[in-house]
């Protein structure tokens, strides 16, 4: 039986990227996405460059608990994933004191709660398989406190926290769980700023860290990936 892995808001960026690396190792994948085109273009492009791999996808806005439930009920007719992603996330800049009114509650329900959520869909039949390896795309930002990072480096905080007492929970049952806080990656995110791409991480090289993680022995578990450019952060 194939291993299957889902991945959400997986069709840009280093979801992409991360769907791209395993899809090469045969897993069956299912992913998310707002916007049926973006899964369309997607689904395409896995058709032709990995024909045998099962792709599955479903709109879903995950900053709405009920659409969360029901990605998770669409999975669970596939598969119980060996492998969850909670990588979708919206960044919005802006100071705490003056960002506009509801940025905090759209980046937490979007960053945060989808993640929370999602993962108590997963982690009873995980739990009951005493298998599993669950990924949170966290960010430099929950590490290092920065201007204008307003309620997006406050989901991102927080996403750490929830990672780091998932994983005490769970190792008892042989479940992996690993925080990814990757600094800036070249992704629509930056799009329109004027730095050269050569100054951003290449999301390919964030999927590459996920699959390592990923492909350690039983005995071993990757608690926390940094992984910033080489010239440091922007």
């Amino acid at each position: 039986m194939a291993q299957s892995i889902l991945v959400t808001g997986g069709t840009k960026g280093i979801g992409r990227e991360i769907i791209y690396r395993f899809a090469k190792e045969d897993f069956d994948i299912f992913t998310c996405s707002r916007h049926q085109d973006d899964l369309d273009q997607l689904e395409a492009e896995m058709k032709e460059n990995f024909p045998s791999v099962n792709f599955y996808t479903k709109v879903a806005d995950l900053s709405q608990k009920e659409e969360v439930k029901a990605l998770a009920d669409a999975v669970k007719l596939k598969f119980i994933p060996d492998v969850l992603v909670n990588n979708t996330g919206i960044f919005l800049p802006g100071a705490i004191h003056e960002e506009p009114e509801g940025n905090f509650e759209l980046m937490m329900h979007t960053n945060l709660f989808s993640a929370y959520y999602l993962t108590r869909e997963f982690t009873p039949d995980m739990i009951q398989r005493k298998s599993g390896h669950i990924f949170s795309m966290g960010s430099i930002a929950g590490l290092t406190a920065y201007a204008n990072g307003g309620s997006y480096a406050i989901s991102k905080w927080a996403m750490l926290g929830m990672t780091k007492c998932l994983r005490q929970e769970l190792l008892e049952y042989d479940i992996k769980v690993t925080s990814v806080m990757p600094g800036a990656t070249y992704t629509a995110s930056w799009e329109g700023v004027d730095i050269p791409e050569e100054r951003f991480m290449k999301a390919s090289d964030v999927a590459e860290s996920v699959w390592g993680a990923y492909n350690l022995s039983p005995q071993s578990v990757v608690e926390e990936i940094v992984i910033r450019p080489q010239l440091g952060d922007l």
